[in-house]
């Protein structure tokens, strides 16, 4: 109920009666709420309580002393980042593969999911959906050591198919050229299924009276999946897209470190692998923890930059 156009007086008989309709709605959610306690302390001690931990960033951080006994060196640790070129190759690469993962790994799902949605043979469209699945609880050490022997020169079925239609062995990971694709698409193989999840969870709930009424209208399959199916689930797109954009700079670093060599390390790093080789590889505690800041308020600026634009554009908003 909105109380801005009352008087003062309505105002203050309005007020009890809505704090009275909150609370009583609190209380038959109740079970909701103490259901959700342990999901919100979760949340609160490893996402928000670390935070504090960025005040090493601006320390010269020395394990065995006490916190309070650091010694504080201001912007010193943003400074030295700023000034390194490593950065800077490290957030290009970063960005690189980021930005390719975001169009393979964002619009290759929905189509799959679309997909899916028109299978009509239950048992065929269930196994399909379980083979899709299974490489996501694959970890990434199995995952580095296969990509390694298909791409494999001696023996491997990538290049056996290259050199059946008569071409050469291609040295796929001895080039830097080809780094970014293998790691993308190895993210895409291994999540693909995983990520479809969700946007066949949205289809479900599309009214299906839409789909009849449009075959009645003579609507064809493609006609459907373009017309009811995709604006259907159309705010579950754009939301999981402006998450997708706040994570460009949060890619980890475990595909990177477990299908780099020396011969592609520098098409390898990224930001989260240049924060541990600094901060724990070198102990520069206060240098990496430095590097980590500025990955989250660049994460933190994409993401309300994209809900912005989106919530302008379509007035759909996560926030």
């Amino acid at each position: 109920m909105h109380t801005s156009g009352l008087s003062p007086a309505t105002r203050s008989r309005a007020e009890p009666r809505r704090r009275s309709r909150l609370l009583r709605r609190a209380y038959e959610q109740r079970y909701l709420y103490a259901m959700s306690l342990p999901f919100v302390a979760l949340v609160f001690v490893f996402n928000y309580v670390p935070i504090w931990g960025w005040l090493t960033a601006f320390q010269r951080y020395r394990p065995g002393r006490p916190f309070w006994e650091q010694q504080w060196v201001g912007l010193k640790n943003f400074t030295d980042l700023f000034q390194d070129e490593t950065f800077y190759l490290a957030l290009r690469n970063t960005l690189g593969m980021s930005v390719l993962g975001l169009i393979l790994g964002f619009t290759m799902p929905i189509i799959f999911a679309l997909l899916l949605n028109e299978l009509r043979d239950g048992l065929f469209k269930r196994t399909v959906q379980t083979v899709s699945y299974l490489p996501h609880f694959v970890s990434w050490v199995v995952v580095a050591g296969l990509v390694y022997k298909m791409l494999s020169t001696d023996g491997g079925p990538i290049n056996q198919l290259i050199a059946h239609f008569g071409g050469q062995p291609v040295q796929f990971m001895a080039h830097s050229t080809y780094f970014w694709g293998v790691v993308v698409l190895s993210d895409l193989w291994k999540e693909i299924g995983w990520n479809t999840i969700i946007y066949l969870a949205a289809m479900t709930a599309i009214e299906p009276a839409l789909y009849e009424a449009a075959r009645v209208d003579g609507a064809g399959r493609w006609q459907l999946m373009r017309h009811i199916t995709l604006p259907g689930i159309s705010r579950v797109v754009i939301i999981l897209f402006v998450l997708s954009i706040g994570h460009l700079t949060a890619i980890g670093f475990e595909k990177q470190l477990l299908l780099s060599n020396p011969v592609v390390k520098d098409s390898a790093l990224v930001l989260d692998l240049y924060a541990l080789q600094n901060g724990i590889g070198m102990n520069k505690f206060s240098f990496g923890t430095a590097i980590g800041v500025v990955n989250s308020l660049v994460g933190l600026a994409l993401l309300f930059g994209a809900n912005a634009f989106f919530r302008r554009r379509t007035g759909d908003s996560i926030i």
